[in-house]
Order: structure tokens, then sequence, then C-alpha cells
């Protein structure tokens, strides 16, 4: 079925490399130039953190990974008036005051992003080009349709079960799954076997999710005082959790993890003459916010520890900055241990390396690059994802999984037919349609400024297709997964 036509068609669905566009990235049917009119500024870099040493011992001379972030070209602003005394600052000075020393860069993380009064997540709508920074699914339709493919071809190798549970991990407005639903609609024994699982903390995204999916809460039919609810976009019943934990189990599972790790609280280390120490978050005379090193060793350097096993001798001793995430190893081994027991698989979509991450920690506010420490709450956190750390969790997790990738984001989607698919999108839409189309295929796909661009420099295209990586996680009995075959 649909898995067979996708096998049958992969070499044809190849995309094309930077250099050789597709047709209609070239073709003068529409109003979208095939000239390159695309400016070659560099990207603006995150302002460098210092640390401040809690002794007089002198720092080490700092070799870093080179991370590209370049897919956010706006040049970085830092507010030099003081923090404002908001109560998530308030509450933060409040802990390390409560603790009588600094916390960790994982601790302040997490306050900052989802702190139930103040968290940046928690009480608005950050995604879009009204909020903080924009997500793949809020660039074009065709990257939740894609994902759908990837879902049901999934489906179908596990032997198209009657009932499976689909679960997302921070949904965001939801607009992933409503487009994935729509894209699947008329392949109805696929949508008859799902439970939509949407995995939110935020209140505010909840009711977001839940307008955006079109759903209508039904009186339950066995008696019980909970109403269901169902998407109308294609009939199936949605719930909502804080945790993946919360989502029943004894079902097949499929999980889509998309630009969600990469907001997992992560620990900082950095190489000191008495080893590794990590960074720590403390109060300033002036009562702004630093960065200390812990004069003791603290209980994360035992996941350091582990993380430094998995990688070479070599590439540790080139490092003087090490990130590590405790919650991303948990939640990759729970869903390992899930998809070995029940049956299914994960795709993990999200920016970051296939090794071990250095100093990727960063602060985005209305895109742009901001202070880590700068006004705490109202900009968004993020690091990059360790994808190796994820292979090595998930194996050692279960017997049961295997582990494919990662790819690029452009592979991905090529392999499942997006050039196909924005192709007839192509040919019954108007020329605005097909301006927006063509944006949203090379932000998706395409690497670095497009090369049709004809509209203000401020404004082009910065495709990601080749900065997002993607990894599978599948049980062994359903073989590789579609697009890593």
């Amino acid at each position: 079925m649909m898995r067979k036509l996708l096998v049958q068609t992969s070499a044809l669905r190849r995309l094309s490399s930077p250099h050789s566009l597709p047709s209609f990235l070239t073709s003068s049917s529409r109003r979208c130039s095939s000239s390159s009119s695309s400016s070659e500024t560099t990207a603006a870099q995150p302002p460098i953190t210092s640390v401040e040493h809690l002794d007089d011992e002198p720092s080490q001379p700092t070799s870093k990974l080179s991370i590209d972030r370049s897919a956010l070209y706006n040049p970085p602003e830092h507010s030099h008036e003081p923090s404002s005394n908001s109560e998530l600052v308030k509450h933060l000075k409040s802990i390390i005051k409560f603790r009588g020393g600094p916390i960790s860069v994982a601790e302040y993380m997490e306050e900052v992003l989802t702190n139930p009064k103040a968290g940046f997540y928690i009480n608005r709508d950050v995604f879009g080009t009204e909020g903080d920074f924009i997500t793949s699914p809020e660039v074009s339709q065709m990257f939740g349709e894609m994902i759908g493919v990837w879902v049901m071809c999934l489906w179908e190798q596990m032997g198209q079960p009657s009932k499976v549970n689909l679960v997302e991990l921070g949904p965001g407005r939801g607009t992933l799954m409503a487009d994935l639903l729509r894209g699947t609609s008329k392949f109805k024994n696929f949508t008859g076997s799902l439970q939509i699982h949407m995995v939110e903390c935020s209140p505010t995204l909840q009711k977001l999710q839940h307008k955006n999916l079109n759903c209508v809460d039904e009186d339950s039919h066995n008696g019980n005082a909970e109403k269901s609810t169902i998407s109308m976009l294609a009939g199936t019943p949605v719930s909502w959790h804080a945790a993946l934990e919360q989502v029943p189990s004894g079902l097949p599972t499929i999980i889509i993890a998309h630009e969600f790790y990469d907001a997992l609280p992560v620990h900082q280390f950095q190489r000191a003459s008495r080893g590794w120490c990590e960074k720590m978050i403390d109060v300033a005379e002036d009562s702004s916010f630093r960065f200390v090193l812990s004069p003791q060793p603290t209980p994360a350097k035992l996941y350091m520890m582990e993380r430094c096993k998995w990688a070479g001798a070599e590439e540790i001793a080139k490092l003087d900055q090490i990130e590590v995430c405790p919650k991303a190893i948990e939640l990759t081994r729970a869903i390992a241990e899930r998809i070995g027991s029940d049956g299914g698989g994960a795709l993990v979509i999200d920016y970051g390396l296939n090794g071990i991450v250095s100093d990727s920690l960063q602060a985005i506010r209305k895109h742009k690059f901001v202070n880590i420490l700068d006004n705490p709450g109202s900009a968004d956190l993020s690091a990059y994802v360790d994808f190796a750390s994820i292979r090595h969790s998930a194996e050692e997790a279960s017997e049961d999984v295997t582990v494919h990738g990662p790819i690029t984001q452009s592979q991905l989607l090529g392999s499942l037919g997006i050039n196909f698919r924005v192709e007839a999108l192509l040919k019954n839409c108007s020329d605005e349609q097909a301006e927006s189309l063509r944006t949203g295929y090379w932000r998706l796909v395409g690497e670095g400024e497009a090369p049709f661009w004809e509209g203000p420099d401020d404004q082009v295209p910065i495709g990601m297709g080749t900065r997002y990586l993607v990894m599978a996680i599948v049980n062994k009995k359903q073989g590789i997964p579609v697009s890593f075959q």
C-alpha cells in the first residue's frame, strides 16, 4: 500500500542538491524569479557568556564546537537595563537565597520555561510570526502532511493494528497534528485506529490545540462523569496529559517529538584546573544573575561521566565545555521501554549534533538572540540535541528496539514525497499562494538563503533542511522504517 509505493518511487523523491533546484523553484510561470539576489551577510552569533570562578584559579583556554545558528539571521539583542523585578526573578532569587548558593543551569532553564505561574511556555502563545520563533509546522502544511505519511507507513509495518496510541510531545499550537489528520483523513482504517494523546503542560496551549484540532467535547457513553473529546478533522478521540507517563500503556504506540528535546533542561560543565566543574547561576552584588563554577562535584556529574563513557577519549580531550541533558536520557529510556514492550516507534526531529554537545544554550526573544540571563521568562531557552546520546540511551534501555539515523530533515521530507506534494499544490493556486508554497518549501528542505528570493534582504527565507536532524526508534519486529532504508 502506502509504504510499498514510497519504496518503489524513492529514487525519484530524493531531493536535488542545493545547486540543482527543482523546476518549481526556477520556473517563470509564476511570479517567482529564478534569479538569485540573496545577500551574503554572515549570520550574527549569540553573545558568549563568561563564567566567573568561585576561586582565583586561572581560567583554561576554551575550545568549542562550532555551532551553526545562522537560521536565525537577526543580530543579537541585549538589554543593558536591569532585569525587571518580576515574580519569576523574585522566585529564582528566593531559591538561591534559600539554598545558600547557586542553582544549576538546568534548574534555571526549567523554571524559566515551565514555572507554573510565570514560565515562558505556560501562559502565552509563543509560536509563529507574532511569537518568539517559528517551527516547521507553522511554515507549511506540507510538513505535517509528510509526517502523516511516515506515521501511516509505520502503522502498516506494524500490521495495521485496530487501535494505536499516537502521541505528540510538546505539540505547540497543534498545527502538526491538525495537518497530519487532514492529510490522512481519507484513509479511514488508519484514522479509525488512532487514539490521539497530546503531551502538553501549558493550559494556554492546550486550549489552542483543542481549537486547532477542531475538537468537540461529548458526554461519555459509559455513564462516567468525564466527557470524551473528538477531533472532527478525522473523527479521532483526543486526550491531554502533562507527561508521557500519563499516556495509557498496553497499546502499540507511535510517538512524535518535534522540537521537544531542545527545550529539556541541560547541565553545563566547564574544564578547570581542578577538573570538570558544573556551571551554576548565582546572584551578583548588583542583584543581577551571573554564572559561577561549583566548588564541589554535583549530582549531575554522574550523567556527565556517563555521557563521556559513550564518547571517545579524543573527542572529550578537544572540549573545554560539555552539555548533558539527564531528562533527555530518561525520556529516551522511557520511550524505548514502551516501544520495546508495546510495539510501535518514535520519530525525533530537532536541531542538534550527532555527537557530544559543547556550549549551545541560547535564548530567543521575538526572533532575535538575547542574553540567557536577561529578564528570565521573557525569552525561549533551548539547546542543541545530542542525537548520539539518544541512540545510546535507547539501545541500553531495551534490546527490543533499533535506532535509525540521524538523517537530515531534507532527506526525510524528500523521501516521503514533498516534491510531488508541492508540485500538486502549485497546479491549483494563486500567484500569492505559489509564492508562499515555494518559500515554505525552501524553509523546510533548503540550505541557507533562498536563491530565488527577490524581496527585502531581511526577509529572505532561510532553509533549515540540513540544520534539523531526524532519528527513529522502532520495535525490532517492524523492520527498518521508511526514509531510513
